[in-house]
């Protein structure tokens, strides 16, 4: 999985894997000529007393590991650069597979993992990368070399060293199996690690106003604590390697030398072969080592590439048609026929036999308790999940057979939770339209209400906004969020309940703004507070994932058990509460639910 997950990803680089292995072919080449140039000055110069010999081997020795030198550095250059050029095309994959998730994807992963995996897990896939191009071509010449170079000094002494690899080989390859699995638990605890540091940084207001610091530093202590002991575990594996490894060298060189002592004493071995021998015997160790130390990063890197090729290989369940067609007819005509979604593996569907038209120039609400299903029935539209039965139609068209793009533009949606980006107020702006003009995005903001706070901001529209917009309240994320739609003039407004953190008087400032600005458009309100949608020209009513009725506030009011139970507790709440509300409930309203 992690070599085919890296050589998919290595046509690009091809001018430069070439230029690679040039490289690492004359480094290992510059090193396997070492020790036979060493032997030479030794037997010819040094024990015959010839210092022009000594003088002009180290010389030759001298610019052989320059060459050597430049060339490992210059392969370890190029290695990090297509090693690092992997890893973007894999993080810009992982990005654009998850943009193309819909909602029931990126559940399924969740947020902490599908960080993990653009991020740690390719970090891992780009270290080994860099270990393998550094070291898999080098690693096997300088070995293999080592060995036929051995060969040539003294058969004898290289009987003695072919018992070194197989001995290191099994050792190495047990205790390589054994790290696997602790590497994989290590990747999802770096998970577990993610997603309670989110959850804690996101939700501290709620943290601290329950005074449930301690608890929830136990919990990040417990996941820690668990990060720990299994990568505590897998140390241990890796500090054992090392020691194996020089006991089994220690071991080979000691019977080389006792070996070769004997030889040399009785003339059958020279001292500059034997030291030459040593030095393949240092070389043939060193790219086993190197060997060693890929095995070592292996496991993790499998596991992350595992994991990375999973999010890959996830087919979005919402696609963009293979030939994408325009509306039959105004693409402001929304209508829901029939319309059920459930999630995977719920027991009881969502929405069930929705059927619901929405005109331009008219205004569609729709109403009902927490979990009525209102809010995915607006995510159908701009198709943030795809129906299970029925359809959704734009101009008479259904939005899965529509272009992404031309959806895009056509539906604008304000969600429940506003998000912003950090930047400045303007690119959040300018998010649908980037060459609105600012009297255009001054225009939008005062229909949203948001230009007096904008103005009063010290830069204005060039005010910086922090991730999610957390250095705003609420309501000025709602209202930018609103003018961000605006802004980019769609031909259907869909409001998710997106008045909710606005005051009373702000809200009917903002509807009345609404109206004028969306006098041609298409508009469908989700919404808690009856006050918010009591204008709309048709409201539609939702109970458990049912329409049980349809029409205008007043007739509702007079022939609607549910919607007059949702006006008797907002009626209700209002009574408790002090002080003058803006737009309060009517006398009228209060005498037919009476």
């Amino acid at each position: 999985m992690l070599l085919r997950l890296v050589a998919a990803r290595l046509a690009p680089h091809r001018p430069l894997l070439a230029l690679l292995v040039l490289l690492q072919l004359a480094q290992a080449l510059a090193s396997l000529a070492l020790p036979a140039l060493n032997a030479g000055v030794i037997d010819e110069g040094v024990l015959r007393g010839d210092t022009g010999r000594v003088l002009s081997g180290g010389g030759l020795m001298l610019a052989v590991t320059l060459l050597q030198a430049a060339a490992a550095a210059a392969a370890t250059y190029t290695g990090a650069r297509i090693a690092m050029g992997i890893a973007r095309d894999l993080r810009s994959e992982t990005f654009r597979r998850v943009q193309d998730f819909s909602a029931r994807e990126t559940g399924r992963f969740g947020t902490a993992s599908l960080i993990t995996r653009t991020t740690n897990d390719i970090q891992q896939i780009q270290t080994f990368t860099v270990l393998v191009l550094t070291m898999l071509v080098a690693a096997p010449l300088m070995c293999l070399g080592g060995l036929a170079m051995a060969v040539r000094q003294d058969v004898p002494l290289f009987l003695v060293l072919l018992l070194f690899v197989p001995v290191m080989t099994g050792t190495v390859g047990a205790i390589v199996l054994r790290m696997r699995p602790l590497f994989r638990g290590m990747q999802q605890r770096v998970d577990k690690v993610n997603r309670l540091l989110r959850e804690q940084i996101t939700g501290i207001r709620v943290v601290r106003a329950f005074v449930r610091d301690r608890h929830e530093q136990r919990r990040f202590a417990g996941a820690n604590d668990e990060l720990l002991a299994v990568g505590l575990r897998a140390g241990r594996l890796q500090a054992v390697m090392f020691p194996t490894v020089l006991v089994v060298w220690e071991a080979t060189t000691v019977g080389i030398l006792w070996i070769g002592a004997h030889r040399l004493d009785s003339g059958a071995l020279q001292a500059g072969s034997l030291v030459a021998f040593l030095g393949y015997l240092l070389q043939i160790g060193m790219s086993v080592m190197m060997v060693l130390f890929l095995l070592m990063h292996m496991p993790r890197a499998e596991v992350s590439a595992e994991r990375v090729r999973e999010l890959l290989d996830t087919t979005p369940s919402v696609t963009p048609p293979a030939t994408p067609l325009a509306p039959a007819a105004d693409p402001g005509r929304l209508d829901l026929t029939d319309v059920g979604f459930r999630y995977p593996g719920a027991e009881e569907p969502v929405l069930t036999d929705i059927t619901l038209t929405a005109r331009p120039g008219r205004t569609t609400a729709v109403i009902g308790s927490t979990g009525s299903g209102k809010s995915t029935l607006l995510g159908l539209v701009p198709r943030l999940h795809d129906t299970t039965t029925g359809r959704v139609t734009l101009g008479g068209t259904d939005v899965r057979d529509l272009d992404p793009a031309l959806l895009a533009r056509t539906v604008g949606l304000v969600p429940q939770k506003p998000y912003l980006f950090s930047g400045t107020v303007a690119g959040n702006l300018r998010y649908g339209r980037p060459d609105a003009t600012d009297d255009e995005l001054w225009h939008a903001l005062e229909v949203a209400q948001a230009a007096d706070f904008v103005r009063a901001l010290p830069k204005g529209l060039d005010a910086p906004v922090t991730q999610g917009g957390s250095n705003l309240s609420g309501g000025q994320r709602q209202r930018l969020a609103i003018a961000r739609v605006l802004v980019a003039r769609p031909r259907i407004y869909l409001f998710d309940d997106s008045f909710s953190a606005l005051d009373n008087t702000t809200d009917a400032r903002l509807r009345a703004a609404l109206r004028a600005e969306t006098a041609d458009a298409t508009v469908v309100i989700v919404a808690q507070r009856v006050s918010t949608i009591r204008d709309a020209d048709r409201i539609v009513v939702l109970d458990r994932g049912r329409v049980v009725g349809t029409g205008r506030h007043e007739d509702l009011l007079a022939g609607n058990p549910t919607y007059r139970e949702i006006v008797r507790s907002q009626l209700t709440e209002d009574t408790d509460r002090a002080g003058e509300r803006a737009d309060r409930p009517t006398a009228q309203d209060q005498e037919a639910v009476a």
